[in-house]
Parts: structure tokens; C-alpha cells; sequence
């Protein structure tokens, strides 16, 4: 059996890691903002997606290395090499970030499905638990790493469609009336809030040395997980806003997928949508570790992260850069601000998309792509990054200080670990 990941594999990568329990928290926030119309706030966010996936499939098959926007940014600014090192840095602590999201939002759905949600121990110990099989699933090799996103993605995608299938049977017409209850604009700032329910796909590209026929597969690929995602999430969203009122989405908060099944299923609702979060969690798990450790490997070989990262077994498993991001990602369950960590993340993908589009248009010669898709894709991405800071800056200015802290601990251990490298 060829160990090399097809089209098959790295869809479910994709999927996996873009459905990965954000869905469960974005909902209520996404009907905040943009009321009865939060089903085109889903729309705009795939589109966003589909734009920004453009620029990473026309240079993943152009450069081939697993180093991802690090590679990108690397051969579009040569002169510069900061720039991509600096980036490379943010990108892999934005993955540690939403790992630790990943297993703390397992932990919390698997505590309350046991009946102990107000435990944090239990909660602490299962998300421990699931990023330890992850890690371990990670370590046997490249096709134990994908065939079990196959399954764990196919079961996830069946329940969640099927709740949202049956969910549309109940829905009430009069929930969408008047449609733009809040005004369009609100439908492209919650555009920019959702985005980071879409990020994930960037690490299919992050697999393409070991993807089998990349050229083909790995835009396939990408175009394939946004389209799917934005299903799901465009048909969840009819459902829980045609069943829910709006007082009850923004009650529920986090749980407005679950609520809104107790009326169709009674309590069986609430665990089809445990299970659901359960699924969702463990395959960002196992996507990001997959994807961001070849990441992280790959940069590491330039001299950007010690060299001891780099460092690849026989099967070419990246198992110290594995073992470092199960270690701080653990380390931010127990210890982190996760509210602040996520808010990185999130603004940290939107910026190195922007970043990447940017590369695109730099590199279009060489990675022929067409200057008028690069050129709104920006236009999408620095729109969506401003609308994001201006509702950070209104709404929730601790966490954009909290950002802003981050970013500059990040600047300081860069520059520390640049300096000793240069004596």
C-alpha cells in the first residue's frame, strides 16, 4: 500500500480541520451580529475561503514543500527573509492555539456528555487523553494519520447533515422576516467573525510532499472541504435559526445546535450534538497535528526553529515537532487564556492569508495564476482582516490587547532565538 495521501485523504484533512467544534461556538455569535440573515454570513465566509484557497493551491503545486506560507512568503520576498521567518512563528503558534481550543472543547463536550460539566479535572484529563491518541495515531505514520480522518470525517459530516436535513422539516418561515433584520453590513462583519470556522484547509497544502499526484489532488482538494464545510454549515444554520427564536440561539450560546434538536429529538438531540462536537474536536486534532508539525518541521530545516525540529524518522515523521506541539498545546489547556489564544489565531489566519495572497501576486508568473482573482482575494482579505479589528476595538477591547501582548512575546523570543543564531 502506497503511503502517500490521495484525494480521498486530504479532503477529509481538510474537512477535519475546518469543522473542528467552531461551529458550535460561531453560531449564536454569527446570529448576534447578523440576526435573521446569518445564513449568508455562512456563504460569505466559504466564499472568503474559496478566494484565499486559490492562492494556496496555485503555489502548493508550484513549490512543493510542506512549509506552507513559510515556503510562500520565503520565494516571493528572497531580499527579506524575516518576513517569512516572522511569519512562519505566528502561523505555528495560532495551530497551538486552536489545538488547545480543539481539546478543550472535547473536554467539555465529553464532561457533560459523562455528566460532569461543571468537572474541571474531568474535563482537563479527557482533553489530555484525546490529544495523546492523536499524537500516537500521528507517530505510526502518514496513512494511519489519514485513514483515520477518513472515518472519524465521515461520521462527523453524516450526523451533522443529518441533523441539519431533518432539522429544515421544522423550521418557521416567519424566523427570517424581515431577512436583513440588521442590516447588510452586519452580514460582512460577521463575515469576518465566522472566518475563523473556514480555516483549516491551509493545511492540506501542508501535506503536499507527501501527497500523491498534488498537482491534481491538492486543489481538488482545497475547492472540495470549503464547498462541503459551507454545506453543512449554510444547512445547520437554516435549521437552528428557522427552529430557535432569536432570544433562544443567543440563551444557548455555544449549545444553539443542540437546543435546537430537543425539539425534534428530545434529549437524544443534545447527544447527537455531544457526538457531533466530539467528532469535530477529534479530527482538528488529528489534522492540525498532522499538517502544522510538517509545517513546523520544514521551517525548522532554514534555521527558524532549532534544528533538532527538523529532525524526520525513516517513515519521514516529523516526531519532535510532533511531541513539541502536544506539549504546549497541553500546556495551554491547563495554564492558557483560551478566549485570547483563539482571538490570536483567528486574526493570525486572516493576516497570513492576506499574506499569502500577496505572494500570489508577486509569484503569478511563475504560478500561473490569474492577476483578477489574486487582486479580489486581497481585496476580500484586507476588508475582512479591518472589519475584524474594528469589532475587536469596539466590542472586546481587552482581547485585542491580549493580541497585541502576544504578538509582541512572539516578536521577542523571535528576535532572542535570531540573535543567538547569529553568534
Amino acid at each position: 500500500m502506497s503511503d502517500k495521501l490521495g484525494l480521498k485523504e486530504l479532503v477529509a484533512i481538510g474537512i477535519g480541520s475546518m469543522i473542528g467544534g467552531g461551529i458550535f461556538s460561531v453560531m449564536g455569535l454569527a446570529n448576534a451580529v447578523a440576526g435573521h440573515a446569518t445564513i449568508f454570513v455562512f456563504l460569505m465566509g466559504g466564499l472568503i475561503a474559496l478566494f484565499a484557497g486559490y492562492n494556496y493551491a496555485r503555489l502548493a503545486v508550484t513549490y512543493r514543500q510542506d512549509g506552507a506560507s513559510y515556503t510562500y512568503l520565503q520565494h516571493a520576498f528572497p531580499e527579506n527573509p524575516t518576513i517569512a521567518a516572522f511569519v512562519g512563528w505566528s502561523v505555528i503558534v495560532g495551530y497551538i492555539g486552536t489545538l488547545a481550543l480543539y481539546a478543550y472543547t472535547f473536554g467539555a463536550y465529553g464532561a457533560a456528555a459523562l455528566g460532569y460539566a461543571d468537572n474541571p479535572l474531568v474535563r482537563t484529563l479527557l482533553a489530555f487523553a484525546i490529544l495523546s491518541l492523536f499524537l500516537w495515531i500521528n507517530l505510526q505514520g502518514v496513512r494511519e494519520a489519514g485513514e483515520s480522518e477518513d472515518v472519524i470525517v465521515f461520521f462527523k459530516v453524516a450526523i451533522m447533515m443529518t441533523l441539519g436535513v431533518v432539522g429544515l422539516f421544522y423550521i418557521e418561515p416567519a424566523h427570517f422576516q424581515p431577512l436583513f433584520d440588521k442590516g447588510f453590513p452586519s452580514v460582512l462583519l460577521s463575515g469576518a467573525l465566522v472566518f475563523v470556522a473556514f480555516e483549516g484547509f491551509q493545511l492540506i497544502t501542508n501535506a503536499v510532499v507527501e501527497t500523491d499526484d498534488p498537482v491534481k489532488n491538492t486543489p481538488r482538494a482545497i475547492y472540495l472541504s470549503i464547498v462541503i464545510v459551507t454545506l453543512i454549515y449554510v444547512t445547520l444554520a437554516l435549521s437552528v435559526l428557522g427552529i430557535l427564536t432569536f432570544e433562544e440561539i443567543q440563551s444557548a450560546k455555544e449549545y444553539a445546535i443542540a437546543e435546537a434538536l430537543k425539539p425534534i429529538f428530545g434529549e437524544w438531540g443534545f447527544i447527537l450534538a455531544s457526538l457531533a462536537a466530539l467528532l469535530a474536536t477529534s479530527s482538528a486534532i488529528n489534522g492540525t497535528l498532522f499538517g502544522a508539525s510538517r509545517m513546523l518541521a520544514d521551517i525548522a530545516q532554514d534555521g527558524i526553529f532549532p534544528s533538532i525540529l527538523a529532525r524526520r524518522n525513516h517513515r519521514m515523521i516529523p516526531y519532535y515537532s510532533l511531541l513539541l506541539m502536544f506539549t504546549l498545546s497541553s500546556i495551554f489547556v491547563l495554564f492558557g487564556a483560551l478566549e485570547s489564544i483563539v482571538a490570536f489565531s483567528s486574526i493570525t489566519f486572516l493576516l497570513v492569508s492576506l499574506a499569502v495572497a500577496i505572494a500570489n501576486l508577486v509569484l503569478r508568473k511563475k504560478t500561473g495564476s490569474n492577476p483578477l482573482i489574486i487582486l479580489t482575494s486581497i481585496g476580500l482579505m484586507a476588508a475582512t482582516v479591518g472589519l475584524m479589528l474594528w469589532y475587536l476595538y469596539d466590542n472586546d477591547p481587552k482581547t485585542l490587547t491580549d493580541i497585541g501582548l502576544v504578538y509582541l512575546l512572539i516578536a521577542i523570543l523571535f528576535f532572542i532565538f535570531r540573535s543567538t543564531k547569529r553568534h
